[in-house]
């Protein structure tokens, strides 16, 4: 009969063989693996970020549009006056970024 151990096999606890301790050792291994490579990722990607550079996101005819430059490029960007819709940003963004900034005129 199927039903004669049944009570007796439900009435005892499990027991944890050697397979089922080495698949839960192997779970937590690869968890702990999993998170010491996220932590390190995040530790080192990407790059520092340089005091003179010059990102404005702004409303285009296409949707968003980006103008970033860095250096000379984003003195003479600053200095040009020719962005009259977005001269609040890059006024902004010039003064961040330690240039003086020329409005339109």
């Amino acid at each position: 009969m199927i039903m004669i151990d049944r009570s007796r096999r439900l009435a005892q606890p499990l027991r944890w063989g050697r397979r089922e301790k080495a698949a839960v050792g192997v779970l937590l291994a690869c968890a702990v693996l999993a998170l010491a490579s996220l932590i390190a990722f995040a530790l080192t990607s990407g790059s520092p970020a340089r005091k003179d550079c010059v990102d404005v996101t702004f409303a285009s005819t296409l949707g968003g549009a980006r103008l970033h430059a860095c250096g000379a490029k984003a003195r003479s960007v600053c200095a040009s006056g020719a962005f009259a819709g977005i001269e609040a940003e890059l006024r902004a963004a010039c003064r961040r970024a330690g240039f003086p900034f020329r409005p339109r005129s």
